[in-house]
């Protein structure tokens, strides 16, 4: 075993790195921003609005990650309409599809989430704004909202971690993230363990400062 190799390579690490952290935290942003009303509108008793909502929900938690990231990268292209407008300019990028993929899939989960935190809301604050002549647009930003994100930071921290593991399919699509500089330092040196154990340890490191992260929330949270 060499780890003078890790060392020698380790810009090419922390470049993967970046790539992972950025990919990440844009495609929780994203997802985050879908799975807000989505989760709100799910329990709409409306089936026109909550029916697409199910199907979108279902398909990306009922599928395989490394499905759809091959569904978008690969087989976009299959479509003329695609290929022949503005938007094969980005289709055509690796980061983009996963991007996209990343955030439908964390959208889903993270809507799923919201959902259930809302549906297991205490019946009486809500009781008690209702008669208090809050409107349900009070009720969701003053009362709903507030209560949700306190018991839903557990939830959401294993998400995160979900979605820093489950990236490292991106470089199954020539993308060079934390998983992909270590196929490559592997292609170059023919060392696996060394090449795949810096991996871990960055995967570990990005793992326990969310946990960290959250911890320090969850706390801060507890007395609001």
């Amino acid at each position: 075993m060499d780890f003078s190799i890790i060392i020698t390579e380790y810009q090419f690490y922390l470049t993967g790195l970046w790539t992972t952290t950025w990919l990440v935290a844009l495609s929780l942003l994203i997802g985050l921003i879908i799975a807000l009303p989505m989760g709100v509108l799910r329990s709409h008793p409306n089936w026109l609005i909550k029916g697409p909502i199910w199907a979108y929900m279902y398909f990306f938690r009922g599928t395989p990650l490394l499905v759809q990231l091959f569904l978008v990268y690969y087989g976009v292209a299959q479509f003329d309409a695609i290929r022949d407008s503005s938007l094969w300019y980005y289709f055509q990028e690796a980061w983009f599809c996963a991007l996209l993929v990343f955030s439908l899939n964390t959208g889903a989960y993270t809507a799923e989430i919201v959902r259930g935190v809302i549906s297991t809301m205490p019946e009486g604050e809500l009781e008690a704004a209702k008669a208090y002549g809050m409107s349900r647009w009070q009720i969701l930003k003053r009362i709903t909202l507030p209560n949700s994100v306190r018991r839903a930071l557990p939830a959401y921290s294993n998400e995160i971690i979900f979605m820093i593991h489950g990236s490292a399919i991106a470089g199954v699509v020539t993308i060079v993230d934390i998983t992909g500089a270590a196929r490559v330092v592997n292609a170059r040196y023919y060392a696996p363990f060394e090449a795949y154990l810096a991996a871990g340890i960055l995967y570990m490191c990005l793992t326990f400062s969310v946990i960290y992260l959250f911890k320090q929330w969850e706390k801060r949270y507890k007395y609001i």
